[in-house]
């Protein structure tokens, strides 16, 4: 099975989690201070939210499938569209889970995000919103710039904030 996977970044949890409690008609499957996640079966949708200062919006998609030969075929797919632009990461805590995932940019900058998640874990997983300056390699989500067409940018990525664009990705 395959679920659709939408991450939007709120300003205001608790508001964000009873809108959405109430739209889906049940609570979130996942709840921690700054993040939730409903596992929708009608359609089938992972629908996360936080609230770890980015840019308020629509944060990344993708799709969760439920074994290592499937997100194996989604590779293959995400390299078919964008050879050059899939970073894989084996084992990443993220979203309170650890997962084997890959990335791809679409061509408007957006992140898509394949994994299958192993089990869960209590913490976040490293990513921007708690980077300090000696973590230069923490993150969730490429992005595609310039910055990242070397070998040694493409091991490292971040999530813009409010200031940051495409052209100007806080990588590097």
């Amino acid at each position: 099975m395959k679920r659709f996977h939408v991450h939007i970044a709120v300003e205001n949890i608790v508001r964000s989690v009873d809108f959405y409690s109430n739209l889906f008609g049940h609570p979130p499957a996942v709840e921690r201070d700054d993040y939730a996640k409903w596992l929708l079966d009608d359609p089938g949708v992972n629908f996360a939210i936080s609230a770890r200062g980015h840019a308020v919006g629509v944060n990344h998609l993708g799709f969760q499938v439920d074994s290592a030969e499937t997100l194996a075929k989604m590779k293959a797919r995400a390299e078919a569209a964008s050879p050059d632009d899939v970073l894989e990461q084996e084992g990443v805590a993220c979203c309170f889970s650890r997962s084997d995932k890959h990335w791809t940019i679409d061509p408007q900058g957006f992140a898509w995000e394949h994994f299958h998640t192993r089990d869960d874990v209590l913490e976040f997983g490293d990513d921007t919103a708690t980077r300090s300056a000696s973590e230069p390699e923490a993150c969730c989500i490429p992005l595609r710039g310039s910055e990242q067409d070397s070998p040694e940018a493409k091991a490292s990525c971040c999530i813009p904030d409010s200031s940051d664009s495409v052209e100007n990705a806080c990588c590097g």
